[in-house]
């Protein structure tokens, strides 16, 4: 029998099926707008897009769209009822079931394929990190995290701190990067090089841009209207770039899922803390005043 972490693996890289775990912080940076657009931007590109949502707070996925099935998860995993009855078509373009931290348990891999062996293109995650910054079961096995910052210094940081994380309880070696909010391409363009810089000194990990989305009043519009820019205001510099970064994303090489090397490892991760650690996290700190530097520097220019 095939242990659930495997079964789990298997399931999620069928061919045909790309998996994608969203995660940053701190809060408010965009996690989740990032997967609502980009799950519309991927249905206006023709992908059949399936969104799990892993958070069950306000300004969830499933609070967006209304289409707040709770129980929907544990009823397919016990065989209660079937995904098509639970899978939700949102008004956005894509495919929606909720996934909440009291309904992620892990059954074996025939009860898990009720539930992924469907016929989306594109899994997206909307992952809710538990208190050691480490992904659940479900959005471990993604081929790609992608983490979500914006240009700012406590954002930088933010990041940095949080795929430390997630390289620790996961062994991730590769993270993409969407930065969030930009005013000025320039601007981005030098966070993402310090905080690319700082993680492969410190982590051993490599970055990979995503892309940047512009910053747009017609965001938050959209939010407040229970839509996305990418439908409601397709015109708009927010929904260009999210469109755009879709575009890319449907050719970005295909990597190995991560999977968990034992089971309930992660409940028990640890993050250690020694001198290459703190190193880290004050280069961190680093890159962001020198990215603040760099952007005053800019502007005087």
């Amino acid at each position: 029998m095939l242990d659930q972490a495997e079964g789990l693996r298997r399931l999620l890289t069928r061919a045909g099926s790309r998996v994608v775990a969203v995660a940053g912080g701190p809060a408010g940076i965009g996690c989740t707008s990032a997967v609502v657009n980009l799950g519309a931007a991927l249905s206006v590109h023709g992908k059949d897009v399936l969104v799990i949502d892993e958070h069950r707070d306000a300004g969830s996925v499933s609070r967006l769209t209304g289409l707040d099935d709770a129980g929907a998860l544990a009823a397919v995993m016990s065989g209660r009822r079937a995904l098509a009855d639970v899978v939700e078509r949102t008004p956005l373009g894509f495919s929606l079931i909720a996934a909440s931290r009291d309904e992620r348990i892990v059954h074996d891999a025939a009860q898990c394929r009720a539930l992924l062996d469907g016929p989306a293109d594109i899994v997206l995650i909307d992952a809710q990190l538990d208190r050691h910054g480490a992904l659940s079961t479900l959005a471990a096995q993604a081929h790609d995290v992608l983490i979500v910052t914006r240009v700012a210094a406590s954002a930088i940081t933010e990041a940095y701190a949080c795929m430390k994380r997630l390289h620790y309880a996961h062994a991730i070696g590769q993270f993409r990067v969407l930065i969030n909010h930009v005013q000025n391409p320039a601007d981005a363009a030098v966070a993402f090089d310090n905080l690319s810089g700082v993680a492969s000194r410190y982590l051993a990990v490599s970055l990979m841009q995503a892309g940047f989305v512009s910053e747009d009043a017609r965001v938050a519009r959209a939010k407040e209207l229970s839509r996305c820019a990418v439908e409601a205001f397709p015109a708009t510099a927010a929904a260009r770039d999210y469109r755009a970064i879709a575009a890319e994303l449907l050719h970005w090489p295909m990597r190995p899922a991560q999977y968990m090397r034992a089971a309930g490892r992660q409940a028990d991760a640890q993050i250690p803390v020694g001198d290459s650690e703190q190193g880290g996290r004050e280069a961190a700190r680093r890159a962001a005043a020198f990215h603040d530097l760099a952007m005053s520097s800019t502007a005087s220019m």
